[in-house]
């Protein structure tokens, strides 16, 4: 039906006849002349239709999103109407024939950003032909692509594992899906393709990859989905070192064919003590030309609680945030910062305004001033860097969560500075700690999964020191965003058998919900190791979109809905009786 694409339409083709189809993405009527924008997957291009055109009658009665066909000859424009902006902007197809295909509806969204999700979702067909989804679109694919030439090239095989499989305790809620032919049984919708890619290095398949949706029914946030898409890659006889080479090697790749970016020939490495202690997060922004201070042993002294006692005391800390020209916040902006950091726990801010670093305290804008003698500002202001016209932030009390509040006002003061820098900058974290403690539960919960190995050799060592145990897991973060997570797995059953122990996953439970994986584990299984990239938050990335729904063809809400289907709805009773199911009456808290 066509001859090419409206965004393939150039000089090079002047005075060539061409047939083009696609929407009219606007129509402007000048009287003697009617210009058309067609648009397809490829992009747009302006059509003339001349007044005695014999298409001219037809492109009259055109509106926005009719699907039409074009037959005309691209004709160079004036240099002094070249639209450098548009891939097309140096000519016109001068039109001979337009034909309608099919007619459109009023459309009831405004087809531009200032669209609301809802509609927007409801309608995502037509959502979908805008400009900047298409591009998403195209980045998804072409990350795809990119991504099969890879790992074929490192000698990768790509297996499918069940979408129908075994519901598991740990993690997320599973999805469940009713048993037709096993009255009260279920299957579960994986969460992960987990632990038949580990069955697939014990079964001898060496290097595995899967394009691999997943489904976890979790709490409600932002940014989250309940079906996603993640790259799985398991590898044996590896370390750490082995899955992290190949890791890097496929980025780097995805990202040169993709967006023709060059990222660094290795990343950075650092453990999760330091990236805490210095970022106050697990998934730090390189980008941004600050980071926290421990200034526990210059105000270990002062008479201000607030600080002596988090500063001599074990597993707390007071850490210290320079903000660069920061002295120039209001004391309403910095409330707002003291509200938001009450958001992940802070029970107050501290601050000082550096107004003039050469005069010491007499220098100083702050509250807290007063409790502080010259040694303990000396000692702050040279570990800090502060400079005249810095604002330092102050956040004090136990360990982790210091330091998780604290990395989040890092991140945000840098947002509204604009001090981001350029580029991308991957990362490394490793050394996990093998458990946190639940303190709701009381008890240990996997940081990672149970299937990761610690570091320590015995299954004997593990049990004598949980709490201090690390693991062999590791994260690789990009720009703030943490796109891969993958681990060293567990390859004997004793070790397994220890971590379900740690957890309060009973020998019962353990077999009756694993028993498969620890008989496998009996077998000879080697050493092996993998990484899962999550490919929604990459694709996000590459596209420059905030939200991982904008790179989804049809996402669901933040609700877990999809207004396009009106999913989920309701089950006929006859369909429910088949499937041995009773509906309890009355609304679902």
């Amino acid at each position: 039906m066509r001859s090419h694409m409206c965004g393939e339409i150039n000089e090079t083709l002047d005075g060539q006849s061409v047939t083009l189809c696609g929407w009219v993405d606007r129509r402007r009527d000048l009287g003697g002349l009617i210009f058309i924008g067609l648009r397809d997957n490829a992009g747009i291009v302006q059509v003339v239709v001349e007044p005695e055109s014999a298409a001219f009658t037809d492109a009259e009665k055109l509106r926005n999103e009719y699907c039409i066909r074009v037959h005309g000859t691209v004709r160079m424009r004036p240099e002094s109407q070249w639209n450098e902006s548009m891939a097309t902007g140096k000519i016109d197809v001068v039109a001979e024939h337009v034909e309608l295909l099919n007619a459109s509806a009023p459309i009831p969204l405004l087809m531009t950003d200032e669209d609301g999700e809802e509609i927007r979702l409801r309608y995502r067909y037509l959502d979908l032909r805008r400009q900047r989804m298409q591009k998403n679109m195209r980045i998804r694919s072409q990350l795809n692509q990119a991504i099969h030439k890879a790992l074929g090239g490192h000698g990768f095989s790509e297996f499918e594992t069940p979408i129908l499989t075994k519901a598991t305790p740990e993690g997320a809620r599973d999805y469940l899906v009713p048993s037709r032919v096993h009255a009260g049984k279920f299957f579960a919708l994986p969460q992960s393709p987990q632990l038949f890619k580990q069955l697939l290095m014990m079964a001898g398949m060496d290097r595995y990859y899967q394009i691999a949706r997943c489904f976890r029914d979790e709490d409600l946030r932002a940014d989250r989905q309940p079906e996603f898409t993640q790259l799985d890659m398991e590898l044996s006889f590896v370390g750490e070192a082995g899955v992290q080479t190949v890791a890097e090697d496929l980025i780097r790749a995805v990202f040169t064919d993709v967006l023709q970016v060059e990222l660094p020939a290795e990343f950075p490495r650092m453990t999760w003590q330091d990236a805490l202690e210095n970022y106050g997060s697990d998934k730090p922004d390189l980008r941004y030309p600050m980071r926290l201070e421990s200034v526990d042993k210059h105000v270990s002294h002062v008479d201000f609680r607030v600080f002596s006692g988090p500063a001599n005391a074990e597993g707390q800390r007071v850490a210290a945030l320079r903000v660069p020209g920061g002295a120039g916040f209001s004391r309403k902006k910095i409330d707002e910062y003291t509200a938001y950091v009450a958001r992940y726990g802070a029970k107050g801010l501290a601050w000082i305004k550096v107004n003039d670093a050469e005069a010491g305290l007499e220098g100083l804008q702050s509250p807290i001033a007063k409790f502080l003698d010259e040694s303990a500002w000396r000692g702050i202001a040279a570990q800090t860097g502060a400079e005249s016209g810095d604002l330092l932030f102050f956040g004090a009390g136990e360990w982790l969560q210091t330091s998780t509040f604290m990395g989040h006002l890092l991140v945000r003061c840098g947002q509204d500075l604009e001090l981001a820098s350029s580029g991308w900058q991957p990362l490394w974290v490793t050394d996990f700690p093998m458990f946190e403690w639940d303190e709701d539960n009381q008890r240990h919960v996997a940081m990672h999964h149970p299937f990761t190995a610690p570091l320590v050799d015995s299954a004997d060592d593990l049990r004598a020191a949980p709490a201090e145990a690390l693991s062999r897991g590791y994260d690789m973060v990009l720009n703030g965003a943490e796109i891969g997570g993958g681990s060293i797995r567990i390859h004997k059953p004793d070790m397994q058998q220890a971590v379900f122990e740690l957890l309060g996953i009973s020998e019962q439970e353990a077999e009756a919900k694993f028993g498969f994986l620890l008989e496998a584990l009996r077998y000879g299984c080697p050493p092996h190791g993998g990484i899962a990239f999550g490919l929604d938050r990459i694709a996000a990335l590459m596209a420059g979109e905030a939200s991982i729904r904008d790179v989804i063809a049809f996402p669901k809400t933040t609700t877990a809905q999809c207004p396009l289907t009106d999913a989920p709805s309701a089950i006929a009773p006859a369909q429910l009786d088949e499937l041995h199911i009773q509906v309890k009456s009355g609304k679902v808290s």
